[in-house]
Parts: structure tokens; C-alpha cells; sequence
């Protein structure tokens, strides 16, 4: 529609608006959908791992890919930030990748950070993150054209030369500019408002699949409850990608209330959702959600719930001893556990010093020789 009318006001023909609009919104999706996961991943400034890297987070990914019936093992990336958050990408499951945070790795416990997860792979396996994608690109075509027709308008570039009296003259001219300008301001705003709408709705389902992989969704909620206490933003983050994120990244303490602007339903409402399911199913969770909401009707859709048959019966929290291969880390080996991962990561070499001390050479470290700062042994680097 944007397209048809600045055709007309522009160039006196539909058709060259509508092939213009047509255009950039094909050559942004094909871009977006063939390129897009990497785009995002370049931007956070996420890195791969292996299994080697940090078997505690390949192991939980592990875990929720079986559970999900996800058919190829996701790629796992690490963000070095501070921050707790989290992403998946990837057009389709055989090309999905999920994204934690450092800060997420060291602060939340084997159930937490698998409730995470599984929220994350979620949306992969309910393909939201393509449906996000394709949403974002259709909101961007419509702010691009609207941004440079302003322009246009504004300085008077490409009116005097474009009328003609098919256009129906002076009259038929001014009616088309106010139809053009009215839907330039509208159209971003309301594509925007669908764009949160339907972001906020996945995220719901993604909170119930979440709670159907782990049959334990106490832990998606502490995750929720810990991640939200902090006031870290993520560095990263911008508000074309903050709908990705399991919490909105420039959230502060204290914004418990969600609006039509928001990406994300508000996060004591999730909390208090999972915290009231009887089971872990998605008919639990929509039960769950409608005492919370106090509304007739839920919130997954019917055909999603009607792929789960049965009672699905919550579990009991995992023991850290009994966690296998290893035990649950203590807060101090799961800072040293992240830390070495990023050290590797940013291709920092490591000198073992007699004494006990790790010291860490960055990669420009040009000296031939590094004295140990606590023995002062000397070290050939």
C-alpha cells in the first residue's frame, strides 16, 4: 500500500511504487534469510565452541536438543559480556545455533541455564526465530521507504517534474500527499505493533516448550528471576535485535509492566505463570496462564496443544551431586570455568609458572620473554 501511493505521488504510476517496494523487500528478505544468522552473530560478537571448550553448556544443549526432537545438534556460541541474556538463530533447525552470555554461564545453575536453553531451542524447533526474521525484514522495508520518501518531500526532490493531469490535477495531487503522508507515519507503527505482538506471543510458547523439555519449569522461572534483578545491558544489543533475546537487553530493574512497545511480556507475569503449572504441558500452561491472567482462554495455540497427549508430570530439582559426568560447579569453578573458555576463545596463549600462577599473553604480545608478576620467574613466551 506504502508503495502503491508513493508511486502515484512520485511518479505518477502505481506500478513503479509497487515495483520499487516489491524489490527491496525481496532483495532484504533473501539477504536476511540466507545471511541473517550470520549477520547476528557477527554483531553480538559471538564466538563458536566445541565440546572441548566447555562440556558443562555442550552437554545441557545436548540434553534439550534430544528433548525437543530437534534433528541436528545446534552450533553454541558465547558472548564475552557481562550481562545475562540469551539467543538462538538460524532459518530452520539444521541451521540453528544458540547464544549465551558469559555472564549467563557463570551465574546460573545447571537447571537454570537448561531452562534457558531449552526456551532458546524452542524457538528454533517452533520456528520463531525465521518467523522474527521475516517480521523484522517487512518492518524495515516499510521504515526504509517511508524514511527516504520524507526526505524526498521535504527537500522537494522529484515532484515538479512528476505530475501529470491523469493524477487528476492540483486536488487529485493533495489528496494523494495526505493519503502518502498518513501512511508513512501509520505504516511503521503499526507494522511495529504487530512486530512486538507477535514476539510477545512466541515468547510464551517458547516459556511452555521450555517447560516441556525440562519438566522442571521452577527452572526457567529462577533464570527469569536472576537474569531480571541485574541491570547489566548487554553491549551488544540494539532494538533491531533485542527481540531475540530471552529478556529484553535494555531492560532495567524494576520494569515489571509490559505495553504495547514492548518486545517481551512482562517478566513477573512469566515467573508467576510457571511458577503455577500443575504439570509440565502445554495444556498445563495454558491452564496456568489463564488463572494468572484471569482470562477464558490461553495462550498456545490449539494445535500445538493438541501434539502433546497425556499428563506430562513435573520433576524433582536436580541434586549437584548427582549430576553426571560431573558435579554442579561451585560459583568460583564456574567463574574460572567461563573465564578460560574466553581466554581461548580471544586466542590468548597460557604460561604454567612454577609458583602456580597462569599467566595469560594476549595475542599482539610481542616480547620474546614475560616475567611472572607474583615469583618473578622469567618465562620464554
Amino acid at each position: 500500500m506504502l508503495g502503491y501511493v508513493l508511486g502515484l505521488y512520485f511518479f505518477d504510476s502505481y506500478t513503479v511504487g509497487l515495483s520499487i517496494a516489491l524489490l527491496l523487500w525481496i532483495i532484504m528478505s533473501l539477504v536476511g534469510y540466507f545471511q541473517g544468522d550470520n549477520i547476528l552473530l557477527a554483531m553480538s560478537g559471538a564466538k563458536k565452541i566445541t565440546r572441548d571448550d566447555h562440556p558443562r553448556l555442550y552437554n545441557i544443549v545436548e540434553e534439550m536438543k534430544i528433548a525437543s526432537g530437534l534433528e541436528k545438534m545446534p552450533d553454541i556460541y558465547i558472548v564475552d559480556d557481562p550481562a545475562m541474556n540469551a539467543f538462538a538463530t538460524g532459518r530452520d533447525p539444521q541451521k540453528a545455533s544458540v547464544s549465551v552470555t558469559s555472564g549467563l554461564l557463570q551465574k546460573l545453575n545447571r537447571d537454570e541455564l537448561q531452562g534457558v536453553i531449552g526456551h532458546e531451542i524452542a524457538h528454533v524447533n517452533n520456528r520463531d526465530v525465521l518467523l522474527m526474521a521475516m517480521c523484522s525484514i517487512l518492518l524495515g522495508t516499510i521504515v526504509i521507504l517511508s524514511w527516504h520518501a520524507s526526505r524526498f518531500m521535504l527537500f522537494g526532490g522529484m515532484r515538479g517534474s512528476r505530475r501529470s493531469s491523469s493524477s487528476g490535477g492540483g486536488s487529485g495531487q493533495i489528496i494523494i500527499l495526505i493519503i502518502a503522508v498518513l501512511l508513512m507515519i501509520l505504516a511503521p507503527i503499526l507494522a511495529q505493533l504487530i512486530y512486538f505482538a507477535i514476539s510477545r506471543k512466541r515468547e510464551y510458547l517458547a516459556d511452555a516448550s521450555s517447560a516441556l523439555y525440562t519438566r522442571y519449569p521452577e527452572g526457567l522461572a529462577s533464570a527469569l528471576e536472576k537474569i531480571s534483578a541485574s541491570t547489566e545491558e548487554l553491549k551488544s544489543a540494539t532494538k533491531a535485535t533485542a527481540p531475540m533475546y530471552i529478556i529484553n537487553p535494555f531492560r532495567k530493574r524494576g520494569m515489571a509492566a509490559s505495553n504495547i512497545t514492548s518486545t517481551h511480556p512482562p517478566i513477573s507475569e512469566r515467573i508467576r505463570i510457571l511458577r503455577a503449572m500443575s504439570g509440565a504441558s502445554f495444556a498445563d500452561y495454558n491452564q496456568a496462564y489463564a488463572n494468572i491472567r484471569t482470562s477464558r482462554s490461553g495462550v498456545i495455540p490449539a494445535t500445538a496443544v493438541a501434539t502433546v497427549v497425556g499428563a506430562v508430570p513435573l520433576r524433582a530439582a536436580t541434586k549437584p551431586e548427582k549430576v553426571k559426568p560431573e558435579p554442579e560447579p561451585t560459583e568460583i569453578q564456574k567463574a574460572r570455568e567461563t573465564s578460560n573458555v574466553m581466554w581461548k576463545m580471544n586466542d590468548y596463549r597460557t604460561v604454567a609458572c612454577d609458583c602456580g600462577v597462569n599467566l595469560r599473553i594476549p595475542p599482539r604480545f610481542r616480547s620474546p620473554t614475560v616475567k611472572c608478576p607474583h615469583c618473578g620467574r622469567v618465562h620464554q613466551v
